[in-house]
């Protein structure tokens, strides 16, 4: 994997609950929505939303991982761990989110690399995800080394209400 060097310092840690950080958790999840980010919402997000979503988030099968930059959060991402017998191999990449002003910085590889680290200590050997159709992730995830296995057409609506296509991911660890 490469390393990438970034030019401040980012903490990444795991959130247990998300109380403490619930304010922040929702001014990143709204400023990314309102940016444009295809990661499950509409603009405009209101705050009552954003921390409803997160009061929701964390179950025992997700991880959710956190990048802060001078005590601010500049990042998170989730991953999901596959709790089915046949599964139990297997996680899914959800919510890679990144703060409109740390974008195209690093973050989001650092988060991503933190996940998969993660993910192996979990003893999972698949990680899947899937992104909105020329999003600029699309090559930070090829970067990473995950295979496009495939693209669902008409799958997530956008602002302007038009059908955007996603794109499948899956990357093994042996």
């Amino acid at each position: 994997m490469e390393e990438f060097k970034l030019s401040y310092e980012v903490e990444i840690a795991q959130l247990k609950t998300v109380e403490e950080s619930i304010n922040q958790l929702s001014d990143l999840l709204m400023k990314t929505v309102a940016a444009g980010a295809s990661i499950g919402f509409l603009p405009p997000m209101n705050l009552s939303q954003a921390k409803e979503y997160w009061e929701r988030v964390l179950e025992p099968s997700v991880i959710l991982l956190i990048a802060k930059v001078n005590q601010e959060i500049a990042g998170s991402v989730q991953l999901h761990l596959c709790t089915k017998q046949n599964g139990r191999h297997r996680a899914e990449i959800a919510k890679l989110i990144t703060h409109p002003d740390f974008r195209r910085k690093g973050i989001a590889r650092l988060l991503m690399q933190k996940a998969e680290e993660r993910a192996k200590q979990e003893k999972r050997s698949l990680l899947v995800l899937d992104t909105r159709e020329g999003d600029v992730s699309n090559q930070l995830y090829l970067s990473l080394g995950y295979i496009e296995c495939g693209r669902i057409p008409y799958f997530a609506e956008s602002a302007e209400g038009k059908l955007d296509t996603t794109v499948v991911y899956y990357k093994t660890f042996s």
